[in-house]
């Protein structure tokens, strides 16, 4: 099995033995608590692009709430000096839930984790690919695998399905691994950010409560 954070890490000592031009990353985040713990991490290897792009978020009022909180919490890390090397700049996509309603059609009773989720996976970070290719970017990558009910490999094997279709590379992770996750929840903490208990559709938010309700 790989090991995704080791992939990682070979590709970061590389960058940090070549000295050369810093590179610039697309970074498909799902929310500002997930990407606070990558953004401290990856910000002093690169320099960041944040899309937030998450058709999947079913209620408007949810999806700015949380699109707020990713951009509050990158302003206040742009204006600590030393937080990290290079600033970082965020690109809101456009909110089209239709797009995963269309993609999760006959799979709405799918368990969480399964193949409605998969087409999720690959409906974002299509489009961040897509964006990184236009932009000319060096790497793309998610946040979703800071997530311990996130399928890392599915992610990295999606991630680097796109990489040869667009042509930018994939910069492989699974950034609950070194504490990642538990890092993630103390910053969250640190800068008072909404966490969410569910992860964004409406078929996710329903097995949540369905979850609440039977304990």
């Amino acid at each position: 099995m790989t090991n995704y954070q080791k992939e990682l890490e070979k590709i970061l000592e590389t960058l940090e033995a070549e000295n050369h031009i810093v590179p610039r990353l697309y970074l498909h985040s799902c929310c500002a608590p997930c990407s606070s713990y990558v953004l401290e991490y990856l910000s002093t290897y690169f320099v960041i692009t944040v899309f937030y792009y998450n058709p999947n978020i079913s209620f408007e009022e949810e999806y700015r709430k949380r699109v707020e909180e990713q951009k509050r919490l990158i302003a206040a890390y742009n204006a600590e000096a030393g937080k990290q090397r290079y600033p970082i700049s965020v690109e809101e996509g456009d909110y089209e839930p239709e797009r995963f309603y269309e993609i999760a059609r006959g799979l709405e009773t799918c368990p969480e984790g399964g193949e409605r989720c998969f087409r999720c996976f690959d409906l974002r970070l299509r489009e961040t690919a897509h964006r990184a290719a236009q932009g000319e970017y060096d790497y793309f990558a998610t946040t979703l695998t800071i997530s311990p009910l996130k399928n890392a490999a599915k992610l990295n094997e999606i991630g680097q399905a796109l990489a040869e279709e667009y042509g930018v590379p994939w910069l492989p992770s699974d950034f609950k691994k070194k504490n990642g996750y538990k890092r993630s929840i103390e910053l969250s903490a640190q800068y008072d950010l909404y966490r969410q208990d569910y992860c964004g559709c409406a078929f996710s938010k329903a097995e949540r409560e369905k979850q609440k309700a039977e304990l």
